[in-house]
């Protein structure tokens, strides 16, 4: 069982409603929508996108690293890793 399975219904429908936003940039796009009013919504699909990325951090964090530290051992190594190099892609983006 991963870390976000409590929570997937509702990291699911925040990624339909993203999905929802880049639909809406796409149609705004071939409307010639101003070109701020595009950035405005890439923006707000940006800012979704990170909030997902932190919560599932978060619950990785609590369950999956949680867990192997608590084990420890070459596993929770890894599991740290894992992690820090997840966060090291979030903050380079």
């Amino acid at each position: 069982m991963h870390g976000y399975t409590q929570d997937k219904e509702n990291y699911l429908k925040r990624l339909r409603r993203v999905e929802g936003q880049v639909r809406g940039l796409a149609r705004m796009i071939e409307e010639d929508q101003y070109c701020i009013d595009v950035l405005t919504q890439v923006s707000a699909v940006t800012r979704a996108l990170q909030a997902v990325s932190i919560g599932l951090l978060d619950e990785h964090l609590k369950h999956c690293v949680a867990e192997a530290v608590a084990e420890g051992g070459e596993n929770a190594d890894e599991k740290v890793k894992e992690a820090s190099d997840a966060i090291a892609r979030l903050v380079r983006s």
